[in-house]
């Protein structure tokens, strides 16, 4: 007992209010929210991306390695975005950079596993030209490959260009016509050596390039078309190339991550190959969207009944009388079949697949693309 105190007992003993806390040993600063602003960040493209590992190519031209910060771990980053770096930029050997932001995209162009899923998969961000390159021979040309790039880049608000190479091995008057009441520009090339249908011609080289300046583009195709040929030719890269199978007549994926190249000095002109991407699915593009990708065909949905789905079942849906009238164009019919089977694969799981019996230039569904 304490002396003096009444009962013995010190009633200061018992107040909590004059407790001295004890500093915590991870210091006393008060936690916060807020983030660092990092204003005077420089921004950056993504070049490539390589395990948890992002190459930057800056303003002045010096190439950088970054990871994420601790704020961007649930942050996807892809080819093509603009980013803000902090640290070390020297771009020295087994130097690393610190990524802070990630700039707003201008366009996304995504993917879904296939026609029926509906999770995300951004393949390349900020493109605004989409570079579809098919064959006309070796391999066969698909128009449900290019009419599901078509959708894919409409619904992106990218614009899209047709690239035909090897037009030496077959006459492309049959597949340009199945686009000519399409908004859509197209660009052929013969092969330039007889002994190797990968090499491009120079007239092509010239008017891609003239074509692609001042954008960021994107390519995608089938292997074995020319896809790698064509950056190598543009960019002086070296991407692996490869050729077509004889048996299957399909080529081989060369290219294993999506790769930004510059153009130019200006930092103006981009041109990103893709690599193989096995499924273009569509899941992710709204019905009426994707009947508005078919040019000819999207003014006639104002006719439907409210609800229409647009198949060949749907009752009183506009599209008949449209491609009947011939309103649609010559491959009208064609175009509006290719249309059926898109929306048709939505309630199935089945886009890749490619029955043997299909006439050269259609299919049952989509293909892959290739790197």
């Amino acid at each position: 007992m304490t002396p003096g105190r009444r009962g013995g007992i010190d009633p200061n003993a018992w107040d909590e209010s004059r407790i001295r806390d004890r500093p915590s040993k991870r210091g006393s600063r008060p936690r916060t929210k807020e983030r660092p602003r990092h204003e005077d960040a420089i921004i950056g493209r993504v070049t490539t991306v390589d395990r948890g590992r992002y190459r930057v190519r800056l303003p002045d031209g010096v190439m950088v390695t970054a990871m994420r910060a601790k704020e961007l771990r649930r942050t996807p980053v892809v080819t093509g975005d603009l980013v803000a770096l902090v640290g070390d930029l020297s771009g020295n050997e087994g130097s690393l950079a610190r990524m802070v932001r990630v700039e707003d995209r201008a366009t996304v162009l995504r993917r879904s596993a296939d026609d029926t899923d509906s999770y995300e998969r951004v393949v390349v961000a900020n493109v605004d030209i989409l570079v579809i390159m098919v064959a006309a021979a070796n391999p066969e040309p698909r128009t449900g490959f290019i009419d599901r790039a078509l959708v894919a880049a409409y619904d992106a608000g990218i614009t899209p260009l047709l690239c035909i190479t090897k037009t030496d091995l077959r006459d492309p008057s049959e597949l340009i016509a199945h686009y000519a009441d399409v908004d859509l520009e197209i660009l052929t090339s013969q092969s330039a050596d007889e002994h190797d249908d990968a090499l491009l011609d120079n007239a092509l080289l010239a008017r891609i390039l003239d074509r692609l300046h001042g954008h960021v583009s994107a390519l995608v195709g089938p292997s074995g078309v020319g896809k790698s040929t064509l950056i190598n030719a543009l960019t002086g890269a070296d991407r692996a190339t490869g050729h077509v199978n004889a048996v299957t007549g399909r080529g081989r994926h060369t290219s294993s991550s999506a790769l930004a190249l510059p153009l130019s000095d200006d930092d103006a002109t981009w041109l990103i190959d893709t690599p193989g991407i096995r499924s273009f699915g569509l899941g992710l593009v709204d019905p009426d969207h994707l009947v508005e990708a078919f040019d000819e065909l999207a003014p006639a949905i104002a006719d439907c009944p409210k609800g229409c789905e647009h198949t060949e079942a749907s009752p009183g849906c506009a599209l008949d009388a449209w491609v009947a009238g011939g309103q649609a164009g010559s491959s009208g019919a064609a175009r509006l079949a290719s249309l059926r089977r898109l929306l048709g694969n939505r309630g199935t799981n089945d886009h890749d697949e490619r029955p043997t019996a299909d006439p050269p230039h259609q299919e049952s569904g989509g293909t892959a693309l290739g790197g």
